[in-house]
């Protein structure tokens, strides 16, 4: 009788002259199979699609300076670059709304109105938050990651593909995902974070005979 396997799949660092759909059915061509589920960390996408900047390239509003004041230590808009770059992609004025109406929103218990509102603030990784050499820089979230597992179907055969965003604080989203995937069922199945962008090098995991336990 089958049962759910992960299977975190070993690379070399990933960079923007790969293509991650190749790179995934170069490394996991062995492993992956029809009934399978391939699931890519957001950031790696992100990397290979050249969406990315170093903190240097910014020049920091007053904007980015006074907001990031506000933000708890341990998240990427704490930092004044990464606040900036969010506001790069988003508009400074956007962001800036966006936080005072996820202020108003907390003081009636509701938390995560910012970032529904400002996505890239929660998409945004700030310098150490992904593999060397890319701790040095700031990565945007992924584009089109829709379209991005698609490709993965098409090219590598398997069951579904989606680009998750996990972390190790049991924090875990699907950002795109093929047709027919609930993205809520495949964020539980990777709640534990079973991928390693660091020094690991496994930002591929493939959820084995996925298709065959639905059939239950």
């Amino acid at each position: 009788m089958a049962n759910l396997e992960l299977v975190p799949i070993h690379t070399r660092i990933l960079t923007d002259k790969d293509d991650i759909v190749e790179a995934i059915a170069h490394y996991a061509k062995d492993i992956i199979g029809p009934e399978d589920i391939v699931c890519v960390a957001e950031s790696v996408v992100a990397i290979t699609q050249g969406h990315f900047t170093r903190p240097e390239e910014l020049k920091p509003t007053w904007q980015a300076r006074f907001l990031c004041r506000f933000v708890p230590a341990e998240g990427s808009m704490s930092s004044v670059y990464g606040m900036q770059a969010a506001m790069e992609l988003e508009g400074k004025w956007k962001v800036m709304g966006a936080f005072f109406i996820g202020a108003i929103a907390k003081l009636f218990r509701k938390n995560g109105v910012f970032y529904q509102l400002a996505r890239q603030a929660s998409l945004t990784d700030d310098v150490t938050g992904t593999m060397p050499p890319f701790d040095k820089h700031i990565v945007y979230g992924p584009k089109e990651p829709n379209q991005v597992a698609e490709r993965i179907v098409r090219r590598t055969g398997c069951y579904g593909a989606v680009v998750a965003d996990v972390n190790d604080l049991k924090r875990s989203a699907v950002l795109g995902h093929s047709r027919g995937m609930d993205p809520k069922k495949i964020a539980r199945i990777l709640i534990d974070n079973p991928f390693g962008n660091d020094s690991q090098m496994t930002p591929i995991v493939v959820i084995k005979n996925f298709a065959a336990v639905q059939a239950k």
